[in-house]
């Protein structure tokens, strides 16, 4: 689909990189600029404890398939120049400086922009054009709130096990590229794109922040369970000691989950016969809920369930996730490295692309330049 497109990539870590490897998934040339004195992309030593990989981490090959490296140093004369000659063929660049330091080094948009006028710059940052602060995805989940939601009740404040909130904001980056793609194929010119963590984060707080804004109730620590509906999020252990969620979605799937339970009378109860009921009582109901999953094992349960359309499912680990055909089918496979498609939608007009593996820091450095 996009075959046609050049990319060139001043972006390192998780959200830039990710929307880098989506463009080359998509069938984009992708050349990603590296720094030889910092070492390149800084995930490329971000490894697991005893972790031996070289300078492609386990971190790294998340976001990097499909991609060429070349290394330049932009604070060089020369590498700035050679920078600027693959600017001049670029549709997008895709950059994740701090505030100011784009400038400085000679690669924001206003310069780019003088040598290219058709470039789509894409610009993702922690907190904005005026905001000079280092945004990481951690400090981020603390400041949208994420933190303060997240965890058992009375417990600590969590984050998230995956930088959800870099995910997010490559995804607003990604929309905000295309229709920028878009307008240029209308008017001819490009444009730039900005797209702040803290922005992605608040803007995907959903219901949580509506539960604040219209409700006027503040989000509190819930573990897994959801503050709107009941019995959803909420996790019972089995006869066999497995572990299976619940996201019953409506007083139908209630009434049918307490037949298959055998505890009909429940569905019938004041106390829980509606979602808001529910909620009102999930501390009695989690506890008559786990009495009666407690006399099942868990493959009886899931099939009884999966047949009444009530939606449940194992709590699965990292290996069990990837035998689930679905997942299978996301995989990519190169040199002896597995890694994991970040674009899923099917279009019926457009084949999966053959990628190549992550990058070694300048493997392409002579090929590009020459």
């Amino acid at each position: 689909m996009f075959s046609h497109l050049k990319v060139l990539e001043l972006a390192s870590v998780l959200a830039g990189p990710s929307v880098g490897q989506f463009f080359a998934e998509l069938g984009a040339e992708v050349i990603k600029v590296e720094n030889p004195a910092t070492g390149g992309d800084v995930t490329r030593t971000w490894k697991l404890a005893g972790e031996r990989t070289g300078d492609r981490s386990a971190y790294f090959c998340s976001v990097n398939w499909g991609k060429r490296s070349v290394t330049l140093d932009l604070h060089d004369e020369q590498d700035r120049a050679r920078v600027y000659d693959l600017a001049l063929k670029a549709d997008v660049v895709i950059a994740s400086y701090k505030p100011g330091d784009a400038e400085k080094l000679g690669v924001d948009y206003e310069t780019l922009a003088k040598l290219n006028p058709r470039l789509v710059y894409a610009q993702i940052s922690g907190y904005g054009p005026e905001n000079p602060r280092v945004g990481y995805d951690a400090i981020i989940q603390a400041e949208a709130g994420f933190m303060f939601m997240n965890g058992e009740p009375g417990g600590a404040s969590l984050k998230m096990p995956v930088a959800l909130v870099d995910v997010l904001a490559a995804h607003h980056l990604k929309e905000g590229i295309l229709l920028a793609l878009l307008n240029r194929e209308r008017t001819g010119k490009g444009d730039k794109v900005e797209v702040s963590l803290i922005q992605a984060a608040a803007a995907s707080l959903v219901n949580q922040a509506t539960n604040w804004l219209v409700a006027g109730k503040l989000p509190q620590k819930q573990g897994s369970a959801h503050p709107n509906i009941a019995p959803y999020g909420d996790v019972y252990i089995t006869a066999d000691t497995q572990e299976i969620l619940l996201a019953v979605g409506s007083d139908r799937q209630f009434q049918d989950l307490c037949a298959i339970l055998e505890i009909q009378t429940v569905a019938q109860d004041a106390r829980f016969k509606t979602n808001a009921a529910r909620v009102e009582n999930r501390i009695e109901l989690n506890a008559l809920l786990q009495t009666r999953m407690a006399l099942y094992t868990a493959d009886i349960l899931i099939h009884a369930m999966h047949r009444m359309k009530i939606p449940a499912g194992f709590i699965q680990n990292m290996q069990q996730v990837f035998e689930t055909p679905e997942v299978k089918e996301l995989l990519l496979n190169d040199s002896g490295i597995t890694g994991v498609r970040s674009f899923v939608a099917k279009l019926g007009s457009v084949g999966e692309k053959k990628l190549s593996a992550p990058p070694g820091l300048g493997e392409h450095t002579k090929e590009i330049l020459s």
